[in-house]
């Protein structure tokens, strides 16, 4: 299948859809939307007109930039999507001049990152009910 990855500098209809699909409809998570949707980039990736997965980059310091809710309808799983966001990311990150690139993965998701080339830090924290872990990945 061919799909169209677009990077977006606001949140929109596709990629919000995602997130509460995945993340609130799923996992059951009951905050996912905040302020930093305001400043962030955004990659969609679509399959035709269908939304199937998104996430999201912002720095707060302008070396160091931050990776998020990177998410990918279940019927679209195993197909490397999450891969192809992370990238699409990173690659605006360094065209902005990250440094770094720090993330807060679900703990269960680290190995994921961990085969992209991130890092596991010493630092967990809380998310809602589901345990993350601080991820760093330096250019």
């Amino acid at each position: 299948m061919a799909y169209q990855t677009v990077i977006l500098k606001q949140l929109n209809e596709g990629c919000a859809a995602v997130r509460k699909a995945v993340f609130m409809e799923e996992q059951g998570f009951q905050q996912e939307f905040d302020d930093v949707d305001d400043r962030a980039y955004h990659v969609l990736i679509q399959d035709g007109e269908r939304p199937v997965a998104t996430g999201r980059l912002f720095t707060e310091d302008g070396e160091t930039y931050l990776i998020g809710r990177v998410a990918v309808l279940s019927a679209y799983r195993g197909q490397h999507l999450g891969e192809h966001v992370v990238t699409a990311l990173e690659q605006q990150a360094k065209a902005c001049g990250a440094k770094c690139i720090t993330l807060s993965a679900q703990c269960r998701a680290a190995g994921f990152y961990e085969k992209l080339g991130y890092t596991k830090t010493e630092e967990y924290h809380m998310d809602e009910f589901c345990p993350h872990v601080t991820m760093r990945k330096a250019f």
